[in-house]
């Protein structure tokens, strides 16, 4: 008898999502304004193809919004970064623009992904391909060798990858002292920013993330696919790329709040209650906590290796609640900050997967050079904040809900067993787990479990038709 075929068609039908099969359909207006918009030629541009830009993306991606290439300058550092530029060619309220609007982003699946785009833009003409010459939005930020933002501006023009790098290859690269040229300086500078925001008390997470993956079947009749969970340990060149983008984003937060208009993304510091809290936890964890210090920096000297630390990771994420937009035009919101970056913070970096960074830019473009923001842009901007929340609120869903999936396929038949685990958070109820293998999160029950600690547990209960396992500990 052949395996069952998993596939996510079911969290598709759920979220009224369209199947795989049809992921890349859009109304037929939609197509052909594409269509019109990847025919367009940009010869109007300022030419900056000698610039050796890269990417960094996962392997195989197409929708390559941000490409870099680093200079050291003086005891500092220049920053050139390259944005997939669409507000200078998706006509304003027209087919394609309508369409992003009621999408907000992207939605990613293990089997595919709903783009906010059609792909004749996101993974082709608009998208920083290499060896493509395409139009962007260039950013040129100066950083001091205090780490602190000095000169910026941002512009339009043509730009050209030289390379098309993956995450796992470029830290190979370091690790063997042999980055790319157009990456040489980027330890340096990803090191120095993390510092800096760190300082000023940003929440700075390290937390490994579930991830779902295939592992195709080839001699079963009919052919399926097995899905499995995988613990996805941040490595140093993420955290490093993106301390570009973060950068990036602060400083259009500057411009948009030096004119008065803009779109923020805004998170509210944690209560002291909260922090208090979370530092009481991390010396109950058998973590150092140096007199004065901020959770920001007991998080950044923690040792990841430990089981504690995962728990006391999780525990920060209680830290970070509240995380919203702030439209703003002529005068400036009462919430500016972003408590998990450390300052004043707006998307400008994905306007491929994301609409609010079409808008982002666009402001910003103005303002550097000088003209009136557009108006398509100002009557857009109050709209945003609600598209992005509820498109946000599905996007993380649809993500949990494909972990969620793809946990009780793994465990379907293991009911009974016993599993390593760490806990990571203790309440009235029971406790929150996760499992070394495979890395399943989920709901424990028993008495005596205390947060940080390795425990055997025993898997109780496997719900297929909600997606749910549970495990009992017994001490």
């Amino acid at each position: 008898m052949s395996p069952p075929h998993h596939d996510f068609e079911g969290v598709r039908a759920e979220f009224e999502l369209p199947p795989a099969a049809d992921t890349d359909r859009f109304p037929a207006g939609v197509l052909a304004e594409a269509a019109t918009i990847a025919d367009a030629a940009r010869a109007d541009l300022e030419d900056a193809t000698a610039i050796p830009f890269v990417t960094i993306d996962p392997p195989g991606a197409k929708d390559l919004d941000q490409a870099m290439f680093l200079e050291r300058s003086g005891d500092g550092f220049t920053v050139h970064y390259a944005i997939a530029d669409l507000g200078a060619v998706i006509p304003p309220n027209g087919a394609v623009d309508t369409e992003a609007r009621r999408r907000g982003q992207t939605i990613y699946l293990p089997d595919g992904r709903v783009p906010l785009h059609p792909p004749i833009l996101s993974e082709g003409a608009l998208s920083l391909l290499a060896d493509q010459v395409r139009g962007a939005a260039v950013w040129t930020i100066e950083v001091g060798a205090n780490g602190e933002l000095g000169e910026v501006s941002v512009r339009r023009a043509l730009v050209k990858s030289v390379a098309q790098l993956d995450y796992d290859g470029v830290q190979k690269s370091f690790d063997a002292g042999s980055p790319h040229s157009s990456l040489e300086p980027l330890a340096d500078l990803g090191r120095l920013r993390q510092q800096v925001r760190v300082d000023r008390g940003a929440i700075e997470l390290a937390l490994p993330e579930q991830e779902v993956y295939r592992v195709p079947r080839k001699r079963e009749v009919p052919p399926g696919d097995d899905w499995r969970v995988a613990m996805r340990v941040r490595t140093e060149v993420d955290g490093w790329n993106a301390e570009v983008s973060l950068l990036t984003g602060m400083a259009a937060a500057q411009l948009m709040l030096r004119e008065e208009v803009g779109l923020l993304r805004t998170l509210p510091p944690a209560d002291e209650r909260a922090t208090r809290s979370f530092l009481a936890t991390a010396k109950t964890l058998g973590v150092t906590v140096p007199e004065g210090a901020t959770p920001a920096h007991v998080l950044l000297a923690l040792d990841t290796s430990r089981p504690a630390s995962l728990a006391l990771m999780t525990e920060a994420t209680r830290l970070l609640r509240g995380a919203g937009y702030e439209a703003f035009d002529g005068s400036r919101p009462v919430l500016v900050d972003h408590a998990g970056v450390g300052g004043p913070y707006a998307h400008v970096t994905a306007p491929l997967r994301r609409l609010a960074d079409r808008f982002g830019t666009e402001v910003c473009l103005a303002i550097c050079e000088g003209r009136a923001v557009p108006e398509w842009v100002r009557e857009a901007l109050p709209t945003l904040p609600e598209i992005m929340r509820t498109t946000d609120q599905l996007a993380h869903k649809v993500d949990r809900t494909c972990i969620d999936q793809a946990e009780v396929w793994s465990l379907a038949k293991r009911v009974g067993e016993s599993f390593t685990a760490v806990v990571t958070h203790v309440d009235q109820s029971g406790a929150e787990v996760v499992l070394y293998e495979p890395p399943v999160i989920a709901r424990c029950t028993g008495r005596g479990m205390r947060e940080g600690a390795e425990i055997a547990v025993r898997l109780a209960t496997v719900d297929e038709r909600r997606r749910e396992v549970a495990f009992t500990y017994e001490g």
